[in-house]
């Protein structure tokens, strides 16, 4: 069971987490996680390219490692990253410390403060001590492609019937929601932009300063 849209009381719950971009601007933020995966990430580094679309790709550390070259074309093609842990673990389910290690030993393959915990799960005292280092990004649409039980329409009409100006948006750059994805994301692309919409990358500054700004 998940939310496709994350309530406005959920995200009033956790002010320090980034859940969207406060914008009238017609952008919105795409993001990847799970991946680099060759299967998966070139394809949709593709789709982006011919929409000059930016996202932002949060990245599994052993993904990272054992795929260096497809990391660094999404590095190269100019898109943002970020820590999805090394071995995609649960925060739930994970001691902290062995959590914080996993973390860090993501980060060693990346230079990024953006962090997105897998499934969306930390501990209090996980968020707690990650928010000093990282900035602790959410998202506000979920598209489902994870999702063997849902038509490959309702993908796509979850991010088309909530996604707004300034939101951030989840699909998954893996083999799993692989079949989803190559149905979706195009008509995705083509929908927002045929709506006068741009894509853009999470801007790390921008996310601290506005971390700044909620802690004030």
């Amino acid at each position: 069971m998940y939310l496709v849209k994350t309530p406005q009381i959920i995200q009033n719950l956790f002010p320090n987490f980034t859940w969207k971009i406060p914008t009238d601007e017609k952008v919105i933020y795409l993001t990847f996680d799970d991946g680099p995966v060759p299967a998966v990430t070139p394809w949709v580094l593709e789709q982006l390219k011919k929409y000059d679309a930016k996202a932002t790709f949060f990245c599994v550390g052993d993904n990272v490692r054992k795929y260096p070259d497809v990391f660094k074309q999404v590095l190269s093609e100019g898109h943002a990253v970020g820590n999805h842990t090394f071995n995609h673990l649960n925060g739930w389910t994970t001691e902290n410390i062995p959590y914080f290690h996993n973390v860090r030993h993501c980060a060693n393959r990346m230079n990024s403060v953006l962090f997105r915990p897998p499934y969306g799960r930390l501990k209090p005292k996980q968020a707690q001590f990650l928010q000093r280092h990282y900035r602790i990004v959410m998202w506000d649409v979920l598209s489902g492609d994870f999702d063997p039980k849902i038509s490959t329409e309702q993908c796509l009409a979850n991010v088309v019937d909530n996604a707004e100006p300034g939101s951030i948006v989840v699909f998954h750059d893996s083999v799993k929601a692989e079949d989803k994805l190559r149905e979706v994301l195009p008509q995705v692309l083509e929908h927002f932009t045929a709506k006068g919409y741009h894509f853009g990358k999470l801007n790390e500054q921008e996310l601290i300063t506005q971390r700044v700004k909620v802690s004030a």
